[in-house]
Formats: structure tokens, C-alpha cells, sequence
């Protein structure tokens, strides 16, 4: 790992080798590779300012702009009571509060460093790799693809409304935003940087100087931070809200807005036959907990133990998230490992029956929730036409055409075709421990 951090460190221009405590000057020879054109490309954008990157002082849709300049989260359903934890209330029931307050020049610059693969170690993936706006800001892989061939063993959750949530992570380890992006940020079968060298590319980028400055008020002589950085982020990350579909338009009381089929999909979700609204939750669609299912590791995958890790509490093993279903025609694969492939075999996996597939010889507590709801094969096509009502993409934030580090930004196609090509297949990569 420290020789790759070598090579990463002079490949983006710094002419430092971090190893340890020691610092020594490095040979700025490379090949002319792709990699290496790449690598030019940042060295440019460190000369040169960019008077193009400018930051925004609109705050995104569906964010009022007070006059301190805080963007603040406004939704119909702020004018609707809070379920205070007690049921699971109407279609017309208030939302859990959501992070704001964020300024419209943090979230912007949130914005550039989400889509730029100089935050990686090697520069070739960015946050969006995994979270691409275009697939539910998810990848569309059952688990993630890594650089130098490896995969994690956990799909990549949807970042629709999450600054709404409490706890993150398939396992609920981390408790905000900043600590959870500590984990892709830096771990070796992820984005495979280090803060030093995180700092140092970012802070050899003049146009990302200027910009940290005009985002939070400083001199552009100063330093980048780890804490601005993580801050901007998270800004961006909090600002993708999703609460404009054709069910939140019915909802609100447009009835036309859902068709005959969605309409009886509605009613079976929030039964108690289905008993789907009773984890997820409307209008969220996800009521923050975690539960035991026990959906099917993929072929050669070890069990996964969830939350069972994150606690020390064998009574949550093979616990995980109850994610939102917002835009979750647009996430497939399903469950922690995307062991589901389609929203029908998803909904089909619940209709099955209560620890239908749990393996041999492991001892779980599954969710009293889960039972035996014997849907017929039309209610299961309702509740699935049901499911695609919750898509809204009305407030997508747009992708940035260039970046400050003059890397071009890598969608989740690009970067697992590349992938594919230089491991052959993906079923070859290294399937690693869970991390996601």
C-alpha cells in the first residue's frame, strides 16, 4: 500500500513520497500512459486558475435561502404532523427533520468535489463512481468494483434524502455524514487515499484554493482542511432531496397523479397484509432502524453478519438498514449484496415466507414484521407498478462538465467498462471483507 501511495503522490505533481514520517524528493519521469495523461491534466489545473469555477449562490430546488445565506430544506410535508414515533400514520405526515443550513457556495463546492476522481488515491474514481446520479445514485452492481481489481462485498446504497438519516452504512456504523466518508475516502478497496495525500493533491489545485476561500470566507493563502473538506461534502450530499413524485403529488391530494394499479399497489404496501409501510415508512419510505431478513448471499460470498459487527450484539447478526425506497426503480440490484435483481423478485422474496432462506447452521431472530403475506402473483405486479410512482429525479443536481483537478469526471459505466476490460471479467476481481 505505501508504494501505491508513492506512485499516486507523484503522479498527481507533487514531487513528494509520503511513507511513514519521511518525506524525500521522487523522480517526476512516468511513461506516457493514459494514466499518465491523466496525471498531466491535474498538473495543468494546479498552474492555472480556472475562472470558470465559479460557485453557485442559488441554493438547490426545494431549499429557501434565508438572509444569512443558509439554505433551508422547504416541503409540504413540514406542514403535516409528526408521527412522534406512533404508527405509521396518513399519506399526509410529517417528514423526520433533515441537516440544513448549509450555505448554497458549500454545497456547490460539495458539488465539484463529489464528481472529481482526484479525491481518490489513484485518480480514477470519484464519489460518483459508486453513487452516480443517472442509477438512483447508486452503481447498479450488485457489490461495488474497486480500483486494482477488487470488490467489495456490499452494494453501494442510494444517497437520495440521506441527509434526513441518523446512521449510515449497511451496518449502521457511522452516525453522521462526515464519519461515513471516512470509510470510502480511505479505504484501500474504495477510493484507496490517505488525509496527507488528500490534502496535498487539493491544495496544489490553485482553482480549489480559491473556491475553499469563497466557500467558507478564508484566504485562499490558507490551507485546505480535512474538516472543510468533509463539510462540503456532506453539504452536497444532505442537498439531494427527492420528494416530488407522482405519489407525493397524490399524496398531497392530486388523485390522478397514481393510476388504478398504483392506486391498489398503495393500498397493499401500507396493509397489513404486505405490511411494507411498517419498515418503510412514508413519506421517508424508510423508518431508520435496522431489521433481520436474511436475504441470499451471492454464490461464493460468507455469510454477512451486519450489524451484529457494529454493535458486539449477536441478536442484530445479519441485521442491515432499512433503506429508503425512493427512486428505487432506478437502484437495482437489491438488498445488501444485490442478491435481488428486480423489484418483482424483491417483492416475491417477502411474499415467500419468514426465513425462507436462511442457511444452514446459522441461528438469526428474524424481523417480527417478516411472515407469511400469501400475495397472489397480480397483487405482487401492484405493489411493484406501485414502486415506480416513487420516482423523482426532478431535483438531480447536474453533473459538472469539467473539475478543478482537470480530471474528466467518471460515471459508474466508465469506470466499470475500464474495469472489465483490464480485469477480464468482474467475476475474477477480489472479493474483499465488507466495507460499505
Amino acid at each position: 500500500m505505501k508504494m501505491q501511495h508513492f506512485a499516486v503522490v507523484s503522479a498527481f505533481g507533487l514531487m513528494i513520497a509520503v511513507g511513514g514520517n519521511n518525506m524525500m524528493p521522487m523522480q517526476a519521469q512516468e511513461p506516457q500512459t493514459a494514466a499518465s495523461t491523466q496525471h498531466s491534466a491535474v498538473t495543468k489545473a494546479q498552474t492555472h486558475r480556472e475562472d470558470t469555477f465559479k460557485l453557485s449562490e442559488a441554493c438547490p430546488p426545494s431549499f429557501e435561502k434565508l438572509s444569512n445565506g443558509a439554505c433551508k430544506f422547504r416541503s409540504l410535508y413540514q406542514l403535516y404532523p409528526s408521527l412522534q414515533d406512533h404508527g405509521i400514520g396518513g399519506l399526509k405526515t410529517g417528514l423526520p427533520d433533515i441537516r440544513d443550513g448549509f450555505t448554497a457556495k458549500e454545497i456547490d463546492l460539495g458539488r465539484y468535489l463529489f464528481f472529481d476522481p482526484a479525491l481518490s488515491g489513484d485518480g480514477s474514481m470519484s464519489c460518483a463512481t459508486c453513487h452516480d446520479p443517472d442509477k438512483g445514485f447508486a452503481d447498479g452492481l450488485g457489490t461495488s468494483m474497486g480500483p486494482n481489481g477488487s470488490r467489495a462485498s456490499r452494494s453501494a446504497p442510494s444517497l437520495w434524502n440521506v441527509g434526513f438519516l441518523k446512521r449510515l452504512f449497511w451496518d449502521v456504523r457511522a452516525g453522521s455524514l462526515e464519519e461515513q466518508m471516512l470509510g470510502p475516502l480511505y479505504s484501500e478497496i474504495e477510493m484507496a487515499n490517505t488525509p496527507e495525500n488528500l490534502l496535498a493533491t487539493l491544495n496544489n489545485i490553485p482553482a480549489y484554493r480559491d473556491m475553499f476561500a469563497d466557500a467558507f470566507g478564508t484566504n485562499p493563502a490558507d490551507e485546505i482542511t480535512l474538516d472543510q473538506i468533509y463539510h462540503a461534502i456532506a453539504a452536497f450530499e444532505a442537498s439531494l432531496v427527492s420528494f416530488n413524485s407522482r405519489y407525493d403529488q397524490y399524496a398531497h391530494g392530486y388523485h390522478d397523479a397514481l393510476n388504478k394499479e398504483e392506486i391498489a399497489g398503495l393500498n397493499l404496501f401500507r396493509s397489513f397484509v404486505a405490511r411494507c409501510s411498517e419498515c418503510h415508512t412514508p413519506p421517508l419510505f424508510t423508518n431508520q432502524e435496522t431489521a433481520v431478513i436474511v436475504t441470499p448471499e451471492p454464490e461464493g460470498m460468507p455469510f454477512d453478519v451486519g450489524a451484529e459487527k457494529t454493535f458486539d450484539d449477536p441478536t442484530m447478526r445479519a441485521a442491515f438498514k432499512v433503506p429508503t425506497l425512493r427512486n428505487i426503480a432506478l437502484s437495482a440490484p437489491y438488498m445488501h449484496s444485490g442478491a435481488l435483481k428486480t423489484m418483482r423478485e424483491a417483492v416475491k422474496f417477502y411474499n415467500d415466507g419468514r426465513g425462507h432462506a436462511i442457511p444452514e447452521g446459522q441461528e438469526v431472530r428474524v424481523h417480527w414484521h417478516i411472515w407469511e403475506p400469501n400475495m397472489r402473483e397480480e397483487e405482487l405486479d401492484q405493489l411493484v407498478a406501485f414502486l415506480g410512482a416513487l420516482t423523482d429525479e426532478s431535483m438531480k443536481p447536474k453533473t459538472p462538465e469539467k473539475v478543478p483537478s482537470g480530471l474528466p469526471p467518471v460515471s459508474a459505466d466508465a469506470f466499470q467498462k475500464k474495469f472489465t476490460e483490464q480485469y477480464l471479467s468482474p467475476s475474477m476481481a477480489t472479493t474483499t471483507p465488507p466495507d460499505e
